[in-house]
């Protein structure tokens, strides 16, 4: 059983995705905040699976919210989606470096927010060509490369297969590109998130930019 916290500062949409959550079958609703710091205490309490945090709430913003879940080991393995207004939200950089899983437009269709669920869960992202992009165009647009701790621990094709995965490709599509199973895949991301300690495929992406992989 999945289970899944929404905090959103809005009560229509915290209705919508409570009562999106109790119809699918496997996910449970594990509780809901209206402000960042109930946020923070709901999270802390019930350390869920998967959290929908929207990024701007009072009291308590939802970036401080996802700072202090990823530095408190005891919620090691909640997941975050950030809930944005808008696709172009300024604070997507930060919220990826600091953790978060993925991000979702409120307006998202409940399909996608119900896949969402499972993505996370299971330890993906949701990471879109277009939010990619922005991340790799930030960097590209006056931030320097930064060393990553460990980088010289991964073979050429882990590395290889990293940039594939900045560029927002799927495990499928990698393993099209470069004529190998998708497990093969699979095993691979898998083998450059432990040794560079990634906490989710978000994660490897910043990792990827951050060092001039990309």
């Amino acid at each position: 059983m999945i289970r899944v916290v929404v905090a959103d500062d809005q009560p229509l949409v915290r209705m919508g995705l409570r009562t999106l959550i109790e119809t699918e079958d496997g996910v449970q609703f594990a509780g809901e905040a209206a402000d960042g710091r109930e946020a923070l205490s709901l999270i802390q309490s019930t350390k869920p699976d998967v959290v929908f945090l929207d990024i701007r709430m009072p009291l308590m913003d939802g970036l401080e919210v996802l700072r202090r879940v990823s530095a408190d080991p005891a919620c090691a393995e909640v997941r975050i989606v950030m809930l944005t207004t808008f696709d172009l939200d300024e604070y997507v950089f930060e919220a990826l470096r600091t953790g978060a899983s993925g991000f979702l437009v409120k307006d998202s269709d409940p399909t996608d927010l119900l896949r969402a669920v499972h993505v996370v869960a299971d330890g993906g992202s949701l990471l879109s060509p277009s939010v990619t992009r922005r991340v790799i165009d930030r960097f590209a647009s006056g931030a320097s490369a930064r060393p990553v701790p460990h980088l010289d621990k991964l073979t050429e094709r882990e590395r290889e297969i990293m940039r594939h995965v900045a560029s927002g490709a799927s495990n499928d599509e990698i393993a099209a590109r470069l004529v190998i199973s998708p497990a093969t895949v699979r095993t691979h991301v898998s083998r450059a998130m432990v040794k560079l300690g990634a906490r989710d495929r978000a994660q490897l992406v910043v990792f990827a930019v951050q060092s001039g992989l990309t």
